[in-house]
C-alpha cells in the first residue's frame, strides 16, 4: 500500500456511502472482513454481516455531509487515516475519527478499525 492507494481507497468508502445498496461494499471489503465501528464495539465479520449494518447506520445515499480526510501512516499493509465528518442533515453531527486500515495484497480491507470522536460525547464513544 501507499498514500496514493489510500486516499483512493477512501474516496471509494465514500462513494459507497453516497451509492444506493451495498454493491460497491465488494469492490473495498474482503469477504472475510473485520468490521470494528468503534474500540469497544463487537467487530463485524464478514461482508455478508457488513452490507446490513451499513445500511441501517446512514439515513440513505442522500444524506447530506462533507468529508474531510487525511492519511497518516502507510506501513506495509496498514494504513492509518484521520477522518473529519460533519452531517448536516435534519440532525446535524460532527465527527472525528481515526480509522486503522489493514488490506490484502488486491487492495481490499480485511480488517476496519474506528476511533470515532465527537464533541457531544465527552468519553469519546
Amino acid at each position: 500500500m501507499d498514500t496514493n492507494t489510500v486516499e483512493r481507497w477512501v474516496a471509494g468508502y465514500e462513494r459507497a456511502w453516497r451509492t444506493p445498496g451495498t454493491e460497491p461494499l465488494a469492490e473495498l471489503f474482503s469477504q472475510d472482513v473485520s468490521y470494528l465501528p468503534s474500540p469497544w464495539a463487537h467487530p463485524i465479520v464478514g461482508l455478508s454481516r457488513l452490507g446490513p449494518w451499513w445500511d441501517a447506520e446512514r439515513d440513505g445515499p442522500d444524506e447530506p455531509f462533507t468529508i474531510m480526510s487525511e492519511v497518516v501512516a502507510v506501513d506495509g499493509d496498514t494504513a492509518v487515516v484521520r477522518i473529519e465528518v460533519d452531517y448536516l442533515g435534519d440532525d446535524p453531527a460532527r465527527w472525528r475519527d481515526l480509522w486503522i486500515l489493514r488490506f490484502d495484497t488486491d487492495g481490499r480491507c480485511v480488517g476496519f478499525e474506528e476511533w470515532p470522536f465527537t464533541p457531544d460525547q465527552p468519553d469519546g464513544h
